[in-house]
């Protein structure tokens, strides 16, 4: 089978280390780096589709008359099917390799646009929804750049798929935006499903089947072969969450993140009804957001990730996402909106890059995409809840409420914290 794999550590012939050193060396570094270029690439072109999707699905719910309630809904909808999605497809990837996880997350996203261009009733607006249980191509990309990267250069690399999110987002939102606007949403979603095609040839032509290390014959590795292979097993899909300090970094990603994903969820309707812009607007907009991703990803995420320890960094990125909460609360028009970008996106990306990386150094390289898939799925049980809170709270208190919540919420992170210490939240490097 073929395999790409990370460098060890230099280790004495004797060692089980050094032995695995010695398999790979068919697969060199420059094997190594293109496929992470090549993973770099297919994750751009999939947030791409992602923001043209999203150019195009709130107007298509405005004009079946979806209102607000029935549009958080539809969203809720969609955190449901990936919430549970999420940890079978990241189980799926450790089990049948990259190319084939890849493959499968592409084919859904074919099939969802499809579904999406031929939506003309409010029934086939929620059934275009169903594929997205296997769209997972991000979390899959971080399980390859996870897996044929070493631990101390894992948090950098990870930095750099958020390099392809900000690529996505411009070409994807100013694309969606001026294809809605002069072609409408049918030809829109066509597009998409084109793209998603070539992401799956580039998945075939370039993605080894598997990425995970292969180490000798072990008692541990006996242990590990014998354990249940089933894609649908709880018991192999919540073991990692016994692992040290997992359960407590997933319950801060839980609460730091909820009110964060309340006001992303409701963010095409802030832009349509608080700010009032048109497709075209809403895509230059989004397109701001991304550069300024791009350029914190690339410029400062990876400095300070090698100049500060992960629990720091965790602090740094909940203090800032409080002040950012605050200054939403007080913002008036896009005007304002754009100061506020910048911070908000810089804690966005740091406590997404610190989480990851911290959680997929505790566990084996073999559970690396069940970590991820467990990663997606907290991301999805938030837009499962955050839609219902995000349309209640907008339309009984108004857009403010949104930041007195991420104030109020990561403020008290910052506190708890602070007085229980950072080391706690450092789990240790895998080997």
């Amino acid at each position: 089978m073929e395999r790409v794999t990370a460098n060890t550590k230099k280790e004495t012939p004797g060692n089980p280390a050094a032995v695995v050193a010695a398999q790979q060396d068919g697969f060199n570094q420059r094997r190594r780096d293109h496929v992470i270029y090549v993973t770099y690439v297919i994750a751009a072109l999939d947030v791409t589709w992602l923001f043209v999707q999203i150019s195009v699905t709130p107007y298509l719910a405005k004009k079946l008359d979806f209102d607000t309630l029935w549009f958080g809904y539809l969203q809720t909808t969609v955190g449901v099917i990936q919430l549970l999605g999420g940890p079978i497809f990241g189980r799926f990837a450790d089990l049948f390799g990259a190319r084939a996880a890849l493959s499968l997350a592409h084919v859904a996203s074919i099939v969802y646009f499809v579904l999406l261009a031929i939506a003309d009733t409010p029934a086939m607006l929620f059934m275009h929804k169903l594929p997205v249980f296997f769209m997972h191509v991000l979390p899959a990309s971080q399980m390859v750049v996870a897996d044929i990267t070493e631990a101390e250069h894992r948090a950098d690399a990870l930095a750099k798929l958020g390099i392809c999110f900000g690529i996505g987002m411009i070409t994807g939102s100013t694309l969606g935006g001026t294809l809605n606007t002069k072609y409408g949403e049918t030809c829109t979603a066509y597009v998409g499903a084109v793209g998603c095609t070539f992401g799956l040839l580039l998945v075939v032509m370039f993605i080894p089947k598997s990425t995970k290390v292969q180490a000798p014959s072990t008692s541990i590795n006996r242990e590990n072969s014998e354990r249940n292979k089933s894609i649908f097993s709880l018991a192999e899909i919540t073991r990692l969450l016994k692992f040290p300090g997992i359960t407590r970094i997933f319950l801060i990603k839980i609460i730091s993140g909820l009110p964060s994903v309340i006001f992303q969820v409701m963010f095409p309707i802030i832009m349509m009804d608080f700010f009032k812009l048109e497709p075209a607007q809403t895509g230059y907009l989004m397109a701001f957001f991304g550069i300024a991703q791009m350029v914190i990803q690339g410029l400062v995420i990876g400095r300070v990730t090698a100049k500060y320890s992960d629990g720091s960094l965790l602090l740094l990125a909940i203090g800032v996402s409080a002040l950012v909460g605050l200054a939403q609360a007080a913002m008036q028009n896009v005007f304002h909106f754009c100061l506020i970008i910048i911070p908000m996106v810089f804690s966005l990306c740091l406590f997404n890059v610190i989480s990851d990386s911290m959680l997929t150094n505790t566990v084996p390289s073999s559970d690396t995409g069940t970590m991820m898939g467990l990663c997606a799925s907290v991301q999805s049980l938030l837009r499962t809840i955050a839609p219902t809170i995000g349309g209640l709270l907008y339309g009984k208190y108004g857009m403010p409420s949104f930041g007195l919540i991420q104030c109020a919420v990561n403020s008290i992170l910052v506190v708890y914290l602070l007085q229980y210490g950072l080391k706690k939240q450092e789990p240790k490097h895998r080997e």
